[in-house]
């Protein structure tokens, strides 16, 4: 468990450096991710280049996150499921609208762990405020430390 949650950390550090390289080093060849606004991109130099497309014009927002869960769904197939917040460049308060619920399949080929499919779907909790607020504050929490 400790290595889908060291790899789903390496893929979020990658990301807060900006570095598309580093965010999809641990990808499989045929992964896949689906990013906030709903976009699909497959392939790991695929993703990476829509990433380095992404950093190059934009100053993207850091990830705080919480990982939830991490379990076992078939041998050599692990799901992690986090939540995660955003702090935008040049501030230190985490942006509510970009809060998201973030899902990661990792399969294992050979002794590696790789990923297969990274989701980032927008945690908007419509009509629950009270369970969008308590998220935020636990993100800003996690964020100071």
């Amino acid at each position: 468990m400790n290595d889908i949650r060291d790899l789903y950390g390496r893929m979020i550090a990658g990301w807060n450096a900006g570095d598309a390289a580093a965010m999809t080093r641990d990808f499989a060849d045929d992964g896949q991710i689906v990013g906030f606004d709903g976009s699909e991109v497959s392939g790991r130099e695929q993703i990476a280049s829509h990433l380095a497309g992404i950093f190059a014009n934009h100053k993207v927002a850091s990830y705080v996150t919480l990982v939830r869960d991490v379990r076992e769904l078939a041998p050599d197939v692990m799901l992690l499921r986090a939540h995660a917040g955003m702090v935008p460049p040049g501030t230190s308060e985490i942006n509510r609208a970009t809060n998201a619920v973030q899902t990661l399949i990792a399969i294992k080929r050979g002794d590696r762990w790789r990923i297969a499919l990274f989701q980032n779907t927008p945690a908007a909790w419509h009509g629950r405020e009270d369970d969008a607020n308590a998220l935020t504050a636990e993100l800003q929490a996690a964020f100071r430390k």
